[in-house]
């Protein structure tokens, strides 16, 4: 199995149901694994691996709409990366915000899912 990652991708966007979230946005963290069966795969080609740069085109492009849940957003998110690939075997994403609307928090507050198919 092959498992192309990215890591700690860090976005500003527009995510949040509290007052000035949609309006102000923040700052986000994106952890996103993506896992295939490499069983005769030569490897020679980028047209045998898949590009971690579609992958974030694909999050890059989810995190510009503004949605309320973070849950949603890597529902749909994973939901593109399979109507891309639908050959993978698993996938996996984390999406933090980095800045929580919490008086006294320190820390980040994100969401995890994971999809078996």
């Amino acid at each position: 199995m092959v498992v192309i990652k990215l890591d700690q991708v860090k976005l500003h966007a527009f995510h949040g149901v509290y007052s000035g979230e949609p309006l102000v946005g923040g700052d986000f963290e994106v952890n996103l694994e993506v896992e295939y069966d490499d069983a005769g795969i030569a490897f020679d080609a980028l047209q045998d691996t898949i590009s971690y740069v579609s992958l974030f085109d694909l999050v890059n492009s989810r995190m510009k709409v503004p949605t309320p849940l973070l849950e949603k957003v890597g529902k749909l998110i994973l939901d593109d990366v399979f109507d891309m690939f639908p050959f993978i075997k698993s996938s996996r994403i984390s999406i933090f915000k980095l800045q929580a609307p919490i008086p006294n928090f320190q820390g980040r507050v994100g969401i995890s899912l994971n999809r078996v198919y």
